[in-house]
Order: C-alpha cells, then sequence, then structure tokens
C-alpha cells in the first residue's frame, strides 16, 4: 500500500485503485500503533474513488523531522574523500565508512522541503552541486520503521570538501530536501535487491543516469535508526534519508531548469526541476 498527501487530502493505493482516508493528518497516522493494519481495513470497508489527480500531490510529511545518513555507501566514500583531499579531509570519511558509530545529521523541517513535481535549489554561493537519491524511512515515535519513502539529498559539494565542518551548509538550505511521491506503508524490511535510480536530464536530453542497489548499502536501516534514536525523542516520528550510492562524476554539477527523477521499486518516481 502507498499512501499519498494530497491538496485534496490522504489516499492510500493498493493494487491500482485508491481510497481516501479519513484522518485529521499525515501525523494522526504515523502515531497509531498498527498503521498498515488501520489502511488495510480502510481498503477493505471503504469504496475506491474513482481518480486521484496526481498533479495535487504534496511532500509526504507533517510535523517529521527529516534526518539522514552519510558515508553509507561506498561509492560515497569514494567520492567524500576525493572532494576533501585538498582540505586535509582525505582519509576523514574513509574512518567514518570504516566506523561503527554512523554519520547522521539533520536535513530539514517540513517547510524546507519540496514535493513531487516541485523544484529544488541550488546555493547561490555554490559551484558544485549534485542530488543525492536515497532510500528513505518514515519511523514512527516508538523507533519502528513504518513506511519507505524516496529522498532527494541535494548537496553542494564544493562547500563540503572545502572543509566537513560546512557540511550543515551544503546540506541544509531552503529547497535542499524533496520526498515523494508517496510512502510505501510496509513493516518488513525491503529486500537488498531493490534498486534505486538516478536519471537527470538536460534540455530534455539525458545529463547522467546510473542504478544501484541495496546490496550495497553498508549499515542496515534498522542500525541507522537505533542511533538516530539514542537520547532522542521524535512525538510526530521523523523520516530519515539512508545515504547514497549514486554520485555523479565530478566534472558534473546541476544546472537550472535541470530535471532530477529518482525511481525506487515498489515506491515509485519523484520528479523535480531545478529552480
Amino acid at each position: 500500500m502507498i499512501l499519498y498527501r494530497t491538496t485534496d487530502g490522504l489516499f492510500v493505493e493498493q493494487d491500482g485503485r485508491f481510497y481516501r482516508v479519513f484522518a485529521e493528518s499525515l501525523d494522526a497516522l504515523v502515531v497509531l500503533d498498527d498503521l498498515q493494519g488501520f489502511l488495510r481495513s480502510v481498503v477493505d470497508q471503504g469504496d475506491a474513488v474513482p481518480h486521484v489527480d496526481t498533479s495535487k500531490l504534496l511532500a509526504p510529511i507533517g510535523s517529521q523531522e527529516v534526518w539522514a545518513s552519510g558515508v553509507t555507501y561506498y561509492r560515497s566514500r569514494s567520492a567524500r574523500m576525493e572532494e576533501s583531499k585538498a582540505a586535509g579531509g582525505g582519509d576523514f570519511y574513509d574512518r567514518v565508512y570504516s566506523a561503527e558509530r554512523p554519520e547522521l545529521f539533520f536535513k530539514a523541517v517540513a517547510h524546507k522541503v519540496v514535493g513531487p513535481n516541485g523544484k529544488v535549489r541550488i546555493r547561490r554561493d555554490a559551484t558544485w552541486s549534485v542530488p543525492e537519491p536515497e532510500l528513505t524511512l518514515l519511523v514512527n515515535p516508538s523507533a519502528q520503521i513504518i513506511g519507505y519513502t524516496i529522498g532527494n539529498d541535494m548537496s553542494s559539494r564544493d562547500i563540503e570538501g572545502l572543509n566537513p565542518l560546512y557540511l550543515p551548509q551544503a546540506k541544509v538550505y531552503d529547497q535542499s530536501c524533496s520526498l515523494g511521491p508517496g510512502i510505501l506503508i510496509r513493516n518488513e524490511p525491503l529486500p537488498s535487491s531493490t534498486c534505486i535510480r538516478l536519471d537527470i536530464l538536460r534540455s530534455e536530453e539525458s545529463g547522467f543516469s546510473a542504478t544501484i542497489t541495496l546490496e550495497e548499502l553498508k549499515r542496515s536501516p534498522a542500525t541507522l535508526v537505533e542511533y538516530l534514536f539514542r537520547d532522542q525523542s521524535f512525538p510526530w516520528g521523523c523520516f530519515l534519508l539512508t545515504g547514497t550510492g549514486i554520485v555523479p562524476p565530478d566534472s558534473f554539477t546541476l544546472q537550472r531548469a535541470d530535471e532530477i527523477r529518482i525511481t525506487i521499486d515498489k515506491i515509485g518516481t519523484l520528479v523535480n526541476s531545478v529552480a
């Protein structure tokens, strides 16, 4: 089942059919003891609506914070080492990749998050910007993973490369995060064969394309969540981006009007353009 948030309310999709979810907000659903069971009852007892206008999709977020994980794929480790080498941080990210404790950082609050078909931004003071396609976890207040969506962690590689301490400036700014198109509600882990695909179109032609599977994710989603919830509480739950294994070549940087398409098996495709 996939849960969507639209300007017309909340809907759940099952086998290509949509059902209206009568709930006060997404927040009210995230705190339920058994969201999957609740939505299954909506499908079993409800009447399918004839049509849901996908042009009205919103980012599937309420009062949740968005956090992110770094250096969870070998490709990300290598890219970070290369970009920070001149600043003396060449082995810094190798240590993070090999350490027991993961890198976790705050990414966004709801008003900074862009939804499907919205516009993400590159920083005005950056010269080297990339999207980072990431499997994103929806976690309830009890630290249980209850759903999965697609996340785009927009990043300024030149700023982070100057000094690892600049990471918040490279990662956290208005419209630096997108989520969507909906949330796959699922209590079970996704299979390691799950594929993530990134396509960047420039003037309607391919500028970059790559795929990866969750098999290359070094740390399990459950481990990332366990560390995030150490001495932290999330009364409305949270979203956690699990890192990227797809990094465009060093010669590539985003430009205005580029279209970013991120596809993850079973979830769908998140499409954004660069403002």
